[in-house]
């Protein structure tokens, strides 16, 4: 069994036209958000084997939240570029790569790209139209190997957003 938590990057800051797209940082209320989600999760009892986040400057805040929120090591966090504006493809070559050793995985990212990704694994009425800032989609794959999780059977487990939180 594999698990993977795909998680959008916290409500970003547009304030400083000088910086990069990559280096916006977080708004204060996506730092709250994120927080609550963290809170959820570590109800939840979630801490994933790993976590991988996109090097775009939000993500990695999102992902630093989250893992002081549920107790992972902060600097266990594998930042990867392929993960900051990529398509489904990109990301899955990314949980391709990784150990069959490796249980539980989250990954921090962008949208459209986080958005289609669920959908590949949502069904019908269960699609997203957009997946919200800080929101996770938690899916189960029936497989013990990360390259075959296309082509496993698929559970989801849960999809949380901020909004579910108030």
């Amino acid at each position: 069994m594999k698990t993977l938590y795909i998680v959008r990057h916290a409500k970003s800051s547009w304030d400083d036209l000088s910086l990069s797209d990559h280096d916006r940082g977080l708004l204060p209320v996506g730092e709250k958000r994120t927080g609550k989600i963290a809170e959820w999760l570590k109800s939840k009892g979630i801490v994933p084997d790993k976590i991988i986040s996109s090097t775009a400057v939000r993500a990695y805040e999102t992902a630093r939240i989250l893992a002081r929120g549920i107790n992972y090591p902060e600097g266990k966090i594998e930042k990867q570029y392929t993960l900051y504006n990529s398509d489904p493809e990109d990301v899955l070559q990314v949980l391709y790569g990784l150990s069959d050793e490796v249980k539980t995985v989250m990954v921090v990212g962008h949208n459209p790209a986080f958005t289609d990704l669920a959908n590949l694994f949502l069904k019908g009425d269960e699609q997203l139209y957009n997946l919200p800032t800080s929101a996770v989609v938690a899916i189960n794959f029936n497989t013990n190997h990360w390259n075959e999780i296309d082509l496993a059977k698929h559970k989801v487990e849960f999809l949380i957003t901020p909004k579910m939180l108030k």
